[in-house]
């Protein structure tokens, strides 16, 4: 049997935003990575986005485009021109709005808006499952002697790499506290979720805590929103 060749992504990053997503890629996984980089300070009404996406269409071809513009008129505008250039699907960082419905439904391609990446399961997409095959929302295998968690490995981890921060620093915990220590190591970890919401940090901190208690259950939770 011939092995699959692993998916093609391209992540659009502006600033800080998108690259520890990329470095994630490239440390964990084997998929092939390209970044399309737009100026982290950016107008808050752009009319024109072609100036901005004219030169991108060829990196977006990829299986997978990953936006990070985090701009109400750059993200659709990328999230179109990805869907023109024949990208297979498309993870969206930021809400999940009328605009990017429309072009999913127009291109008929699957788009995952999201505020924070630790949310991503499979959802019977070719290119999605793969991706969360590696990355998505966390996945831990923990060993535990003694009462105490004495091993951790992180089976799938979220694309900003806080499940990998999570993993290294519980050994050593007592059983009891290492879904409370997971969720606050993800608070402390510079993840670039909103803060000071409900949403945010703190959702991403609640799949984490109970990614650790599923693990030392001995399963693994997949469906929390």
């Amino acid at each position: 049997m011939i092995p699959a060749t692993p998916i093609s992504i391209t992540v659009v990053t502006r600033g800080k935003y998108g690259q520890r997503a990329i470095r994630t890629i490239q440390e964990k996984t084997d998929f092939k990575v390209t970044e399309v980089s737009v100026p982290a300070e950016l107008p808050d009404f752009i009319e024109d986005t072609a100036p901005y996406t004219k030169d991108a269409a060829s990196a977006l071809r990829s299986d997978l485009a990953i936006i990070f513009a985090m701009h109400p008129d750059l993200t659709p505008a990328f999230a179109e021109c990805a869907a023109k250039s024949g990208a297979d699907a498309i993870i969206v960082s930021g809400s999940d709005t009328s605009e990017l419905r429309k072009i999913a439904s127009k291109y008929q391609i699957h788009i995952h808006a999201d505020e924070i990446c630790c949310s991503l399961v499979p959802c019977n997409d070719r290119v999605i499952d793969e991706f969360t095959s590696a990355l998505g929302m966390p996945v831990f295998r923990i060993s535990v002697e003694g009462g105490v968690v004495s091993d951790v490995s992180v089976i799938r981890g979220s694309p900003c790499g806080a499940s990998w921060w999570v993993a290294s620093q519980l050994p050593g915990t007592p059983v009891a506290d290492a879904p409370a220590k997971a969720g606050l190591l993800v608070g402390q970890y510079p993840c670039r979720a909103v803060r000071g919401t409900r949403g945010g940090i703190h959702r991403s901190a609640e799949i984490h805590k109970r990614a650790v208690e599923a693990a030392l259950a001995g399963g693994y939770a997949e469906a929390y929103p």
